[in-house]
Parts: structure tokens; sequence; C-alpha cells
């Protein structure tokens, strides 16, 4: 059997996309200045993880114009969902192995049935 970190997607697992990904999954569609203030990024470094996801399908970038001012706004594609649940399930996988292992060799708790 391989080990969950096998799971692991490199270009999702970076926490900045994952924080997109996550964010861009709840959303029909999420404005970039959203993103950049709620990740707390430059709007450079932003750019740059945008690209990142942009060029793995991960996610679409639409610009337009709200009111008088240009906007973009980031858009998850179904590769992207289908990519950011599977990273969920091997960070899941990854804790109940991690609190299986705990019960077992902490003294005094009897392992997890299951």
């Amino acid at each position: 059997m391989t080990h969950p970190t096998g799971g692991l997607n490199d270009i999702v697992h970076q926490r900045h996309r994952l924080g997109i990904l996550t964010i861009a999954g709840d959303a029909a569609r999420v404005e970039f200045t959203y993103l950049r203030e709620a990740l707390e990024l430059t709007g450079g470094n932003l750019n740059r993880h945008l690209a990142v996801l942009e060029e793995a399908g991960l996610v679409t970038l639409e610009k337009g114009i709200d009111g008088r001012r240009p906007k973009t706004w980031v858009v998850i594609t179904r590769a992207g969902r289908k990519a950011l649940a599977a990273e969920i399930s091997a960070l899941e996988e990854l804790v109940r192995r991690h609190r299986s292992q705990q019960a077992e060799t902490t003294p005094g708790t009897k392992p997890q049935q299951g």
C-alpha cells in the first residue's frame, strides 16, 4: 500500500494554492482582491500562484468590468475540484493514520477499532 503522502499533489499542496482552491471551491467565482486580502498576499504573488493553477487547468480567470473598474475573477474548474478533493482525501488519510498510530503508542490507551 502506498503511503498517503503519495496522494498529495505538489501544485495543490502549496499552502497559498490550497487556499485559493478551497476559497474558489466555495463560490461560483471569487474576486482577485478578495483572494489577495484573505490570503494576505501581494498582487504579484497571487498572480504567480494563479498562473501555476491556470497552467495546470485547475482554475480559469475571467476578466471584466464591474462598474467602471476592471476586475479579475477566479473560477475553479472541474479538474480543480477533483484535485482539491483528492488532496483533502490524502490529508484526511494522513490524519487518520497519525491518530491511529498515536493511540497505539500512547501508554494507557486502546488502539482504535475499525
